[in-house]
């Protein structure tokens, strides 16, 4: 592997590589924070496909892009005179120290749940927030906005004593849900109502997913991976037996979709 100096040298190289396309190149010259922003979230979602799928070369590739985007807004706050390279890297190795007391401090922490609440409180310290979901981004996506609201509320103490509780929980909104339903067949459904209980649902087996330490996101990616692999493989076998899935029945299409979950 690679020697701290030459670490060093390749960071340097890229920096330089930065302020020369930023002095040369129509396209780099012409982006700003704003239009990068798009791209970033873009390139970070292709990582995480390269993470799912295994793949250490494509790993690399995404970090190099994601590092560039890194770079790149660094560089552009060097010329608005906000912040640049350094003082971005400064302020996140100063951040680093804070929040590990029980490395750079006199603060102990026996596990990594500890370190975690210890993290959450300076955290919320330094901000001064005035709730501790404070800084949860609203961007998120629902379901891994539920996971960090309920990480953040376990730093602070409010989480569950046992699992069996936390699937109690499960077991109970899954009741509460099946009753919106449970209705005469011609009955109208309160459609608003059974949403609501259909989200304390989902609620509470994310919050029993990470409990047992699963990432719920991770595992519904790979589920909707799966999805899609066997799915593709029921279209080409269709499309081999000379048939159209739209004019399949749903057993025919099952025969294909079992010899999938076979392979």
């Amino acid at each position: 592997m690679s020697t701290r100096a030459e670490k060093l040298e390749a960071f340097d190289r890229l920096l330089t590589i930065m302020d020369e396309l930023r002095a040369q190149c129509p396209w780099d010259k012409k982006q700003t924070t704003e239009s990068l922003r798009h791209l970033t979230i873009e390139e970070t979602f292709e990582l995480s496909d390269a993470i799912l799928e295994g793949n250490p070369e494509e790993i690399k590739k995404e970090l190099g892009d994601i590092l560039l985007h890194i770079v790149f807004y660094a560089k552009i706050g060097s010329e608005e005179e906000t912040f640049d390279i350094k003082t971005m890297i400064d302020s996140l190795c100063e951040k680093l120290i804070r929040r590990h007391p029980h490395i750079y401090g006199d603060e102990s922490a026996e596990n990594d749940t500890e370190v975690k609440q210890n993290w959450e409180k300076i955290k919320l310290k330094e901000k001064g927030n005035v709730s501790v979901l404070g800084g949860v981004p609203k961007s998120l996506p629902a379901l891994i906005k539920a996971m960090r609201i309920q990480d953040k509320a376990r730093g602070v103490g409010f989480d569950w004593e046992e699992k069996s509780q936390v699937w109690e929980k499960v077991e109970e909104e899954m009741q509460e849900f099946k009753e919106e339903f449970n209705v005469a067949d011609n009955a109208p459904i309160d459609k608003a109502k059974a949403s609501g209980e259909f989200g304390d649902l989902l609620f509470s087996l994310i919050n029993y997913a990470r409990f047992i330490e699963i990432d719920p996101e991770e595992a519904l990616e790979r589920t909707n991976l799966k999805f899609i692999k066997r799915f593709q493989y029921l279209e080409s076998a269709a499309k081999e037996a000379g048939k159209n899935l739209a004019d399949m029945t749903l057993s025919e299409m099952d025969v294909f979709w079992n010899e999938a979950k076979a392979k």
